[in-house]
């Protein structure tokens, strides 16, 4: 994820060379197939998610930046992972957490910015089976049992590295001791067989979450990243698996969904999602706590009700949430995501109909929350203490206006010649969501 800095641009004039072949070719159009569409809809359909940021930066306690943030040597910090020892990984037990949660995927950070590959990679022996004593892919363990109790799996990437020589250097990772040799087409092929390894070794992988494109968004010199190229490799080898980038602009030609970071779509109050929403389908990040890594002093949790919230409102606008949790590196899953996870899975069990499948809604958010549609219902979402009443526009007279949990009639009237619909209610103190099942 992106950590906001002051370092000043290195000029990357190495990069002016660069597939020099290719750099003045136009962007190629990009025509999804029929298979490629549907996975859209399914995608859409979820809703919800887990973001799962595990590494051997989970042994410094301090966030998944740390070997950027800490200003460590890169062979000191790599020194970790001859001690990461998950003993009390258990990728069923995971599984059954976030299955019982009532989420629909998960996207698991397979190599982030430290170099490190949490799976069994050829490229190099940097990964969780050969640097450390675990010598177990978990990567394997948990995309199996994801696949028995049809979890759908997402796959995080990141297209920048703070270790390799090769990768030409950015706005990150100048502190850390590597020999600076870059070659882009180098490491564009070390991407592509990854890529290559994650899409072919781990079963029906339905999505690729690239992230670290900002990296060189302050160059004085124009990088071409090639996304254009890896997007044609990813969809050769799988045309219906998704791709999305985490590069805070609006969507490049080939990517299948828009994401936004720590904002809902149309949101930029952390200044990293400002840009226009596109007809792809949508997903909006965010953390439990404050980091994405696990960070021991981090326990400043957003309570059970805040984190339902946030789906409906993500719902709300078209969107998926992607909720994040940062795994412990004994293995677990620390306990405050678990509590969270099963009092969200007993409203899901409850009233997940109002969020699966949904659409944004056709009324307009409101003081006291927002609507869902599905078909030729509207699920209006009380998500604050209100009066005895709400009004809102609506279009026509609805045929019935109930109570969604206890599905007993709500008194209305509709006002024909302003459009506007006033529904009497009572909704009780502590009240998450108090719903409303609203039939056209």
């Amino acid at each position: 994820m992106k950590v906001k800095t002051t370092l000043l641009a290195a000029l990357m004039l190495v990069s002016a060379n660069l597939f020099a072949q290719q750099a003045n070719t136009p962007e190629s159009t990009y025509e999804p197939t029929p298979e490629n569409l549907e996975a859209r809809k399914h995608f859409a359909d979820s809703r919800f998610g887990i973001f799962l940021h595990w590494g051997i930066y989970s042994m410094f306690a301090q966030g998944e930046w740390y070997l950027n943030t800490g200003n460590l040597n890169k062979d000191e910090y790599a020194k970790a992972a001859s001690g990461f020892y998950p003993i009390r990984f258990d990728a069923d037990k995971w599984v059954k957490a976030f299955k019982d949660a009532g989420a629909r995927y998960i996207t698991f950070t397979t190599r982030h910015h430290d170099g490190f590959s949490m799976y069994h990679t050829a490229e190099g022996k940097y990964n969780i089976v050969d640097a450390t004593p675990f010598e177990r892919d978990v990567l394997k363990e948990l995309t199996d049992a994801c696949h028995r109790e049809g979890i759908d799996v997402h796959l995080y990437y990141s297209i920048l590295d703070w270790i390799r020589p090769d990768y030409p250097i950015g706005r990150t990772g100048r502190n850390t001791g590597r020999t600076l040799k870059p070659d882009y087409p180098s490491y564009f092929g070390f991407m592509e067989r990854q890529l290559n390894e994650l899409l072919t070794g781990y079963g029906d992988v339905k999505a690729i979450w690239l992230d670290g494109y900002w990296d060189h968004d302050e160059d004085s010199i124009p990088f071409d990243w090639h996304m254009p190229d890896l997007y044609r490799y990813v969809h050769s080898i799988k045309p219906e698996c998704l791709i999305g980038n985490n590069h805070h602009i609006y969507p490049l030609v080939g990517e299948d969904f828009q994401m936004f970071e720590r904002d809902l779509p149309g949101e930029n109050k952390s200044g990293l999602s400002g840009q226009d929403i596109s007809l792809l389908p949508l997903e909006m990040c965010e953390t439990m706590n404050g980091m994405w890594g696990y960070k021991v002093s981090d326990t400043n949790y957003k309570s059970a009700s805040q984190l339902i919230q946030m789906i409906v409102r993500s719902a709300a606008k078209g969107s998926n949430l992607l909720l994040n949790i940062g795994p412990q590196p004994n293995g677990e899953l620390p306990e405050q995501s678990l509590d969270r996870l099963k009092s969200i899975g007993q409203w899901m069990r409850h009233n997940g109909s109002t969020i699966y499948g949904t659409q944004a809604g056709s009324i307009a958010e409101q003081p006291w929350g927002v609507s869902t549609d599905k078909a030729d219902t509207t699920f209006v979402h009380v998500l604050s203490k209100v009066d005895n009443e709400i009004s809102f526009p609506l279009a026509a007279k609805p045929r019935n206006v109930l109570a969604f949990e206890k599905r007993t009639k709500l008194p209305f009237k509709y006002d024909k010649k302003n459009a506007l619909l006033t529904i009497k209610l009572n909704v009780p103190e502590g009240v998450t969501d108090y719903i409303i099942r609203i039939e056209k």
